[in-house]
């Protein structure tokens, strides 16, 4: 069985596949599309930035698996090789120790002009004094993400005796605290933090993560480094900032596209780097033999956990699974915006069989600011990583609640531990909400803009609501408004005709003494 080996990877892939009876075939000299039409018996493929388009796919007629060499695998049509019945993999985790001391190595770049400063040296000037630095030695550093990166940084950082702060939504304090940060709010980080480091994934949950209000917060002098992902700074504003006369540094290796081209940062950045975050010799061997690993595994033991592009099955209706996207997003919002401990969840009836399914759509929906598009294994995976424990229970025999999903979140802090508990299913192709913690029958839609306030019941209390919504030119749409005869508290589910912004649900949950307030947009 043929390999095929496309790029400058570590020989020890090779190697590892060669001891496995392999037939490896590796060349970075040659271009890949020159290459497929001379080895179209090639069963696999490992890459690394190498763009693997339908037409190479098309070329590999006995094309079995596609392996990335590295996390991102946007480079490759993954969509287009599972029509073809292709499985695509990756490896993530390999290159979390070269992008930690990437940002240390740009962090010591920018404090002590080692760019300018060697290019005027070698033209023959010697700015000594105009290039006084300042060294990162008990600096206080905030991290924003404390995934596999972000922990490497905290230890990379210990031997210059630096201050971490750290911001991670999905760990607790003492776990934080274990890896050596100390839990913070994104806005005492940006306040008081000499350096700045973002670790958090990419998407529509982070893009423009850091905006101009978390800038404008930044002491004069402060350092950005962003070796995450293009998009989660919004550098218009950073572009802003600076024009305004704040002084920040900022340093990047990510960009819209890895590709020679005039970098929109490029004028906005005292240094940047064309992505080499993964680029050293030892993440790279890493990659390698995992590449190696899951590709012998994939074929010797039919081993499919790594594979990011697997089908779902045909009979598992895509409305479910947005379904469990928005009751995490519900549900998050239920149990008040506090880190999640621990996601316990019941499939009932034909629910059951696909269970492993719905884990990256609850994981994208409850968790904010988690990774999108991951397959179960990974989403799984990326929940363990930020201290989440994750169960599929088994449905009691004695309840029946047709295709439906109940989802717990167990949240803690500051010691304090709080349950927050939704149904949902689909009724005609919409996903809807059955009941909200005690209160049952429900069944308001979940798609569209939603006002949930729970209250002590009493009269008059719905035409306070609905006069405060009249007033900020809201209609509504739908109520629902059950009450809990154990606790007296009602709860009333509004869909509205546009969203009910912060300050309104503000202003509306004083008015009606409410117990919990908010509004969502799905």
């Amino acid at each position: 069985m043929k390999i095929l080996i496309p790029t400058k990877l570590d020989k020890a892939a090779a190697a590892a596949l060669g001891a496995a009876g392999y037939e490896v075939v590796q060349d970075d000299a040659t271009a890949l599309s020159e290459q497929v039409k001379m080895h179209r018996d090639a069963a696999g493929l490992i890459v690394r930035s190498e763009k693997v388009l339908p037409e190479i796919i098309d070329a590999l007629p006995g094309l079995k698996c596609i392996i990335r060499a590295g996390a991102g695998y946007d480079n490759i049509d993954y969509v287009y090789a599972r029509s073809k019945g292709i499985d695509v993999m990756n490896t993530p985790g390999a290159n979390a120790n070269a992008v930690a001391e990437e940002v240390v190595a740009m962090i010591l770049a920018a404090y002590r002009y080692v760019v300018p400063a060697d290019v005027t040296t070698r033209a023959g000037e010697w700015n000594k004094k105009q290039y006084m630095g300042r060294e990162l030695t008990r600096k206080t550093v905030g991290i924003l993400g404390l995934g596999n990166i972000g922990r490497m940084l905290v230890k990379r950082l210990q031997g210059f005796e630096c201050t971490v702060l750290g911001y991670d939504h999905f760990l607790s304090r003492q776990r934080a605290l274990n890896i050596g940060a100390t839990p913070a709010e994104l806005e005492e980080i940006f306040s008081t933090a000499d350096i700045v480091s973002i670790h958090v994934p990419g998407g529509p949950g982070t893009r423009n993560m850091v905006d101009a209000r978390l800038l404008g917060l930044m002491k004069d002098g402060a350092m950005l480094v962003n070796c995450a992902r293009y998009g989660v700074v919004d550098e218009d504003a950073l572009r802003a900032v600076k024009e305004s006369g704040k002084k920040i540094i900022y340093c990047t290796d990510v960009h819209p596209k890895d590709v020679a081209a005039q970098q929109p940062s490029a004028d906005v950045a005292e240094v940047i780097l064309p992505h080499l975050g993964a680029n050293t010799k030892e993440a790279n061997k890493a990659a390698a033999v995992r590449a190696a690993a899951e590709m012998i595994a994939y074929f010797a033991d039919g081993d499919t956990s790594c594979v990011v592009n697997a089908e779902m099955p045909a009979d598992l209706n895509p409305a479910h699974l947005r379904m469990a996207a928005m009751l995490g997003k519900l549900c998050y919002q239920a149990a008040g915006c506090k880190p999640i401990r621990r996601i316990e969840c019941t499939f009932y009836n034909n629910l059951r069989s696909f269970r492993k399914w719905f884990t990256p759509w609850i994981l994208q929906g409850a968790v904010p600011g988690a990774e999108q598009g991951l397959m179960p294994a990974a989403a799984e995976a990326s929940l363990r990583e930020h201290g989440i424990t994750f169960k599929a229970r088994e449905p009691m025999d004695d309840k029946f609640y047709d295709d439906s999903l109940t989802l717990d979140l167990f949240t803690e802090e500051d010691g304090e531990q709080h349950k927050a508990s939704v149904r949902g299913m689909v009724v005609d192709g919409v996903p809807v909400v059955s009941r909200i913690d005690g209160f049952n029958q429900l069944y308001a839609a979940l798609p569209g803009n939603t006002l949930v306030l729970r209250y002590k019941d009493r009269p008059g209390v719905i035409a306070t609501i609905g006069q405060a919504l009249s007033d900020g030119g809201i209609n509504i749409d739908n109520i629902v408004a059950p009450l809990d005869q154990t606790s007296g508290d009602a709860l009333a589910v509004i869909k509205t005709n546009k969203p009910v912004q912060a300050k309104q649900v503000e202003s509306i949950a004083e008015r009606v003494q409410a117990k919990l307030a908010f509004a969502l947009s799905m």
